[in-house]
C-alpha cells in the first residue's frame, strides 16, 4: 500500500507545486498591488498551458489541482457559514437574496440561446454571477457533463465574472451614494449583487465598517446557496446522462462536506483556531485550483468564445443588480 501512494504522490507533486507557485504569485500581486487574486491566478496560469499537455511531468498534478483541490476549497467554505447569519437579516431580505440567485439562473437559461450559447454554459455563467463568482463557477463546472470546450468555458467565465466584479466594486458604491440608499440597503445591494467575496468586502468597507459587515454577511448567505444549487443541478444532470454512461453521484461529496461543516459551525462546534485555519486552506486551495484551470486553458481557444458570450455575462450581471434593487425598494 505504501509504494503506490508514494508513486502517486511523486507523479502529482510537480503539477501541484507549479499550481501552488502560481497561487503564491497571484496572492503577492493582490497584497502588494491590489490586483484580484483569482484573476491573477488564472491569467498567470494561462501562459503555462504547455505544462498541462500529455507527456509532461506536471500534467497529472495540474489535473489533480484543477479538480480535487477545487472541491476541497469549496467544501471548506462551509466553516464560514452559520444559521445565526441567516437569521440576522430577516425573512424579507433573505427572500430577495435567494430570489435574486434563482431568478438570475433562470434568466440565464432562458436567454442563453439569444447569445448563441447552450444551457450548460447558461447555467455555468448564471450560477457564477448569481452566487459567488469564480468559486461558484468552479463548483458548478465540476458537476457538468464532460464536453469538448468545458475547460475553455470555465476559464472564460472565471475571467469575465472576476473582471465585472472588480468593476462593480468601484461603480456600485457610487450608484448607491447617488441613489441615497440607507446603510442597510447599501449593504444588502452590494452583498447581493457583486460576484466575488473579496470585491464585496472591498466595496462595503470603502463606504463604512457597518456597511462592510452587512454586505459581507449578505454575500456569505449567497455562498450558502451554492450547496443546494449544485445539489439540485447534480440531480437533474444525473437523469440526463446517455445510456451506458456512468452517472454522477446523487450528491457530490464536497457538497456534503460543505453542509456538514456549516452545520457544525452553526452549533459552535468548530473552534475559532480551526475555523480560521480552514478558511486559509480553502482560499489557497481555490487559488491553486484556479491557477490549474488557467494552465489547462489555451489562449487561442479562449478567444473562440466570442463577444456575444461576454455580453451575455454583462446582461446577467445587470439583471441581478436590477432584481436586488427592485426588491430593496419594494421592502422600503
Amino acid at each position: 500500500m505504501t509504494i503506490p501512494f508514494k508513486e502517486q504522490a511523486t507523479a502529482l507533486f510537480p503539477g501541484i507545486a507549479i499550481a501552488g507557485l502560481v497561487a503564491i504569485s497571484a496572492q503577492f500581486l493582490n497584497e502588494h498591488y491590489g490586483a484580484p487574486a483569482m484573476l491573477m491566478a488564472i491569467l498567470l496560469g494561462m501562459p503555462l498551458n504547455f505544462l498541462s499537455e500529455k507527456g509532461q511531468r506536471t500534467a497529472e498534478g495540474i489535473a489533480f489541482s484543477g479538480k480535487t483541490l477545487l472541491r476541497m476549497g469549496v467544501a471548506l467554505l462551509g466553516v464560514r457559514i452559520s444559521i445565526e447569519m441567516v437569521q440576522t437579516l430577516g425573512l424579507p431580505m433573505l427572500l430577495v437574496i435567494a430570489g435574486g440567485v434563482a431568478a438570475t439562473i433562470g434568466f440565464s437559461l432562458l436567454v442563453c440561446g439569444l447569445f448563441g450559447r447552450d444551457k450548460l454554459f447558461g447555467f455555468l455563467s448564471g450560477g457564477a454571477v448569481a452566487i459567488c463568482g469564480a468559486s461558484a463557477a468552479m463548483a458548478i463546472g465540476s458537476i457538468l457533463p464532460k464536453r469538448e470546450h468545458a475547460e475553455r468555458d470555465l476559464a472564460f467565465t472565471v475571467i469575465t465574472v472576476t473582471v465585472l466584479s472588480t468593476l462593480a466594486m468601484i461603480i456600485y458604491p457610487i450608484i448607491t451614494a447617488n441613489l441615497g440608499l440607507s446603510t442597510e440597503a447599501t449593504g444588502v445591494f452590494l452583498g447581493g449583487t457583486i460576484h466575488d467575496v473579496a470585491q464585496v468586502v472591498g466595496a462595503g468597507f470603502s463606504i463604512s465598517e457597518e456597511t462592510g459587515d452587512l454586505s459581507t454577511l449578505v454575500k456569505l448567505i449567497r455562498v450558502t446557496l451554492l450547496a443546494p444549487v449544485v445539489f439540485i443541478a447534480a440531480l437533474i444532470l444525473r437523469n440526463q446522462v446517455e445510456p451506458g454512461t456512468q452517472r454522477p453521484p446523487l450528491i457530490p461529496t464536497f457538497v456534503v462536506a460543505f453542509l456538514v461543516l456549516a452545520t457544525l459551525n452553526s452549533f459552535g462546534l468548530i473552534p475559532e483556531v480551526l475555523r480560521d485555519a480552514a478558511g486559509h486552506i480553502s482560499r489557497w486551495a481555490l487559488l491553486a485550483a484556479i491557477a490549474a484551470v488557467g494552465m489547462k486553458t489555451s489562449i487561442p481557444k479562449l478567444l473562440e468564445v466570442g463577444g456575444p458570450a461576454i455580453w451575455m455575462v454583462v446582461t446577467q450581471t445587470i439583471f441581478l443588480a436590477l432584481f436586488v434593487m427592485a426588491g430593496i425598494w419594494l421592502l422600503g
